[in-house]
């Protein structure tokens, strides 16, 4: 008995791979507190969500 055969993944091409890193780059580059997520379908990324967190510190806090 033979395993089904799947169809081949078709890969991201150069200007989608520079888009999908540049992205990520930029996310990276403004998030202080919080994350990044990558959604992935059929191998390929079709969603970058940013969750980021704001913090308040009591010690870095200034008192009037």
């Amino acid at each position: 008995m033979s395993l089904p055969r799947r169809d081949p993944i078709a890969r991201p091409g150069e200007a989608e791979l520079r888009r999908i890193e540049e992205e990520l780059r930029h996310a990276l580059s403004e998030i202080r507190f919080g994350s990044i997520e990558i959604i992935i379908q059929d191998a390929r990324v079709v969603q970058i969500e940013r969750r980021e967190k704001v913090r308040f510190d009591r010690l870095n806090r200034s008192v009037p």
